[in-house]
């Protein structure tokens, strides 16, 4: 008899759950609890001059430049074509370059390339865009090179010539 009361008074005692602040549970019920976040595609990006050695007219070639570049940092696997404007000085569709107080009839033309070959232009809207792959990593910088050339066989002003174009990352 006095096993029967103890087993039973062992059972009681082990059914009973107590909680962290002392007050005894009767059961437990479980969910999930779902936890998530959207990580955000963000880019920054810097850029680089696109230079040319001197112009020479009397040569009747074109002058290739040293490459510039449009640099850019993205979130992990983000897909970013950059955009390339046509230039403060431009006239309609052709990049030209002024120099200080010269007429509109006194600009040098050049193009801006994606390739070293200065076959594929680089512009501000698809297809002309410039499509790096997807970003390695949050943290990693990718340089993508941007190619000039200036057109053979302009008459232009002696001086110096400049101009500026806006580079822009889609994401």
């Amino acid at each position: 008899m006095k096993l029967t009361k103890l087993f039973l008074l062992l059972a009681s005692i082990s059914a009973l759950v107590i909680s962290s602040d002392g007050s005894a549970l009767a059961g437990t019920a479980t969910k999930s609890l779902a936890v998530g976040v959207t990580v955000k595609n963000n880019c920054t990006i810097t850029t680089t001059a696109v230079t040319f050695p001197d112009y020479d007219p009397t040569t009747g070639t074109v002058v290739d430049s040293n490459a510039g570049s449009v640099n850019i940092t993205c979130s992990k696997g983000a897909v970013t074509p950059i955009g390339l404007g046509l230039g403060a000085g431009h006239d309609g569709n052709q990049r030209q370059m002024k120099g200080p107080g010269l007429t509109g009839t006194d600009a040098l033309k050049y193009e801006l390339y994606k390739d070293t070959g200065r076959t594929a232009v680089w512009g501000n809207a698809t297809p002309d865009w410039n499509t790096p792959a997807a970003s390695p990593g949050s943290k990693t910088e990718v340089a993508v090179l941007v190619y000039g050339q200036i057109a053979a066989d302009q008459e232009v002003t002696v001086g110096a010539y400049s101009d500026t174009v806006v580079a822009t990352v889609n994401f």
